[in-house]
């Protein structure tokens, strides 16, 4: 209706409809006298209410007509909270709701919004921009600027605030969420009383239809006490994920209980009246909340924002938790991450020689893609039980990390430089673990294919060694994106180890292994609590590295299949392909080729480390809430820390600051699930 009338001046929308007494239903005149008074001065607007009287009171009286007998309990109730106690559920409801809106009740505030304005966040703009006293002026002229004292108003909020109670009742109650705050175990639960506190006050409003509430009101600071002890509640229940893990249902439920509670604060405020000047910003405010409701009803952005917020943090804490073994301190620690590396790379270089084994064997890509996927797969689960180390999968456990010092310590001018200095140590880390791997790697996948020509007379690597030598020049192939796409994998096996983490504390998988009957009856009570620790502290580390090789394995034959140059580059296996590339070559190739090589071996380490840190550390600022702007100040502290210091970012030179940067490590990495 507003699309056609939208050139319409406001006075010939008063005139054409309120020039008498008008006693039509119809939503209609609203809205176009909306549309045109929104292009229009509102000043202009109530000059010419002043100037017709008349009209004011038949514009007034169509308002009141229309909104009789239209409950605005589901604007409420229901706008902007979550219907569904599952995401995918709800995602789903408000992507239809975007693409066909539902259809509403007639007969409701909800639907007299949905008729009136296309874009209900546009109208509280607009309302919101309004000079005060002009708004309050129009609402004394249509005689709705004391509707917030009217006996069936009351009863619509205190209504609403019943319904809000007893489905956050019903939720609270629920024996998972009660596990998730066992404080209030040996308290009255706050819930139960803040339902029975709002039915008392809907009792009272019964028996005296003119019942005021103030600030002073004992009935007013009892509901609030509750609603602050219910908040609480919630808030001791999250703060508890950490330590009990949370599922998927269960960080739905709360954040549902969440926006009910605060909703419930939202409308008892409105019925509290100290002066005069309360009805009036009171009635205003219940307009702004409706409107302000139903724009964010179908919301998507805030729905994924709110409901992986939880999940993200849980699960870079979980890799926190790791990722503080891959940053060193000392002299020692250094050379130990040195050797660690370099049996990886001593695996590494065996995987290498495999891959190219697997290669002769006839078959289909998927045929390819199987062996391939099962060499890197237990060759990663292989360096995790042996405690090795694999160069790149430092960043997307340090990160998690490094944002927890920051997101617990505060971010000041001494404590960015205390984290300048944290992070030359995790620089110098990465930096030796790359030395070890690479070191290692390349002489191992040398040996390997010697010992294979020594033993069966056939160079093994010749068919291969011109794809391998042209995968590393960065000119002829996509190293670079193929290094990346290494790095986002290493990303996503970060995630996986903090999921599983976090399902095993929150399913309690380690203390149910303690405690089954059955492998303490035939293995023994000893044998079922070590195979507890050992589920604890290592199941996460073999699934996440166990998909790590899936993902590297894969990706090649798979993008063969679809078409797409699509494959994989790591450090420390292109420094064993190059070993591979350079054999099969008989060593004769020219200077190009090969340091066009040797240094795309380093610019693929930059790479993996730059992609899979840089979305960890996304996920961990956006997971802890921090502020975006303030991570400039941040790099520029670390930059200045570089350019002062610049062997601490390679070499393990003793600094003042180690005992506080040890400090800030020890104080924010939590203890581990097996140990609670």
């Amino acid at each position: 209706m507003k699309l056609f009338n939208s050139g319409i001046h406001f006075e010939s929308v008063l005139k054409k409809y309120f020039s008498f007494r008008n006693e039509t239903l119809s939503l209609e005149p609203f809205a176009e006298f909306l549309d045109s008074a929104k292009r229009a001065d509102f000043t202009e607007v109530l000059n010419s209410f002043r100037s017709n009287p008349n009209i004011a009171d038949n514009f007034g009286y169509y308002i009141h007509n229309i909104l009789r007998e239209r409950p605005f309990n589901l604007s409420l109730t229901e706008a902007n909270i979550l219907s569904e106690n599952a995401f995918f559920p709800e995602l789903k409801k408000r992507i239809l709701n975007k693409v066909l809106p539902p259809v509403e009740h007639e007969n409701t505030v909800w639907y007299l919004i949905d008729n009136v304005s296309l874009t209900p966040r546009s109208e509280l703009k607009f309302l919101h921009n309004l000079p005060e006293n002009e708004f309050n002026e129009f609402l004394q002229i249509i005689g709705a600027a004391d509707f917030i004292i009217k006996p069936e108003v009351k009863k619509e909020l205190i209504f609403s605030m019943n319904i809000l109670s007893w489905r956050v009742t019903g939720m609270a109650m629920e024996v998972d969420v009660v596990r998730m705050a066992p404080e209030y175990r040996n308290f009255d639960n706050p819930f139960l009383a803040l339902q029975n506190e709002l039915e008392d006050l809907a009792e009272e409003l019964e028996q005296n239809p003119e019942l005021q509430l103030d600030s002073r009101d004992s009935r007013y600071k009892q509901i609030k006490i509750y609603i602050e002890q219910c908040l609480e509640f919630v808030n001791i229940a999250f703060k508890n994920s950490s330590q009990y893990g949370i599922s998927g249902k269960i960080n739905q439920s709360l954040l549902k209980i969440r926006q009910q509670i605060q909703r419930i604060f939202e409308t008892i405020q409105l019925l509290v009246i100290d002066t005069e000047a309360d009805i009036t910003r009171n009635s205003k405010q219940l307009i702004f909340n409706i409107l302000s409701y139903k724009s964010h009803k179908n919301n998507i952005s805030e729905l994924i924002n709110d409901s992986t917020r939880l999940i993200s943090h849980l699960i870079t804490n979980h890799t926190a938790e790791t990722g503080s073994h891959y940053i060193t301190s000392t002299k020692k620690e250094y050379m130990t991450m040195f050797y660690k590396a370099s049996g990886g790379g001593i695996i590494v270089g065996a995987l290498c020689v495999l891959k190219v084994l697997y290669g002769y064997i006839p078959g289909s890509d998927f045929f390819h893609a199987f062996f391939y996927s099962l060499n890197y797969a237990m060759g990663f689960v292989m360096i995790y039980l042996m405690r090795f180390t694999l160069a790149t999968k430092q960043p997307a456990m340090t990160a998690a990390t490094m944002t927890k010092v920051l997101s617990e310590e505060g971010n000041t001018q001494r404590n960015r430089k205390e984290f300048a200095h944290l992070v030359s140590k995790l620089f110098r880390s990465q930096f030796i673990a790359f030395v070890g791997n690479v070191l290692l790697s390349f002489p191992v996948a040398l040996a390997i294919i010697y010992g294979l020509d020594v033993f069966f007379s056939q160079n093994l690597a010749i068919d291969r060694s011109d794809k391998l030598l042209m995968d590393l020049d960065p000119f002829k192939s996509k190293a670079i994106l193929h290094a990346s796409i290494a790095g986002f994998y290493l990303f996503i096996s970060g995630i996986i180890s903090g999921n599983i983490g976090n399902n095993s504390v929150f399913y309690q998988i380690p203390e149910r292994i303690a405690k089954n009957l059955s492998i303490r009856k035939f293995l023994g009570a000893k044998f079922a609590k070590g195979l507890s620790r050992y589920y604890a502290r290592n199941w996460p580390g073999i699934v996440s590295n166990f998909w790590f090789g899936v993902f590297l394995g894969a990706t090649a034959p798979v993008g063969l299949f679809l078409g797409l140059d699509l494959d994989i580059r790591h450090i420390t296996f292109a420094a064993g392909n190059f070993a591979l590339g350079l054999y099969g070559k008989d060593f004769s190739v020219d200077s190009y080729t090969f340091w066009i090589s040797f240094i795309t071996v380093f610019l693929i380490g930059f790479f993996n480390f730059l992609v899979s840190f840089s979305l960890s550390m996304f996920l961990a600022f956006r997971s802890r809430k921090l502020n975006f702007g303030q991570v400039s100040e941040i790099y520029k502290e670390i930059f200045r820390y570089f350019l002062k210091h610049p062997l601490k970012f390679f070499l393990p030179i003793r600094s003042g600051l180690d005992k506080r940067a040890d400090e800030l490590m020890s104080s924010t990495v939590t203890t581990k699930s097996e140990d609670r």
